[in-house]
């Protein structure tokens, strides 16, 4: 599975950016997909993940109530969408995919994409 993010930009506090994920590969829908976020000079930090058929979502505490996690099966999408941005939001972010990870764990992904940068400005 390849996987390529895509969605991050410039944005002020209290606005929204949506972030994409599109994977290659026909076993997408078998996995387990998860975002993370890396601030600089802090660890990669897990953000939300959400089981292969979408039927369960997990969120960080830091997130929970502003951002949504979703997947498209049928495209090959999973999403984030996040709202009520704040300045600590800021980071660099990470969808990764794996069969049965420990969700909150990146050692435990197997695949991730390339990131995509989200600047929230105050």
């Amino acid at each position: 599975v390849q996987l390529q993010a895509s969605g991050g930009g410039l944005v002020q506090a209290g606005g929204s950016l949506r972030l994409s994920c599109a994977a290659s590969g026909r076993t997408f829908a078998s996995y387990y997909m998860g975002w993370f976020r890396q601030a600089p000079g802090k660890e990669r930090a897990w953000v939300a993940a959400i089981t292969w058929s979408g039927y369960r979502t997990y969120y960080a505490d830091s997130v929970k109530g502003r951002f949504t996690i979703s997947r498209e099966n049928a495209k090959n999408t999973v999403y984030l969408q996040m709202n009520s941005l704040q300045p600590e939001d800021t980071a660099v972010y990470y969808c990764a995919g794996d069969p049965s990870p420990r969700i909150t764990e990146p050692s435990s992904y197997n695949y991730w994409g390339q990131g995509t940068e989200v600047t929230v400005s105050s």
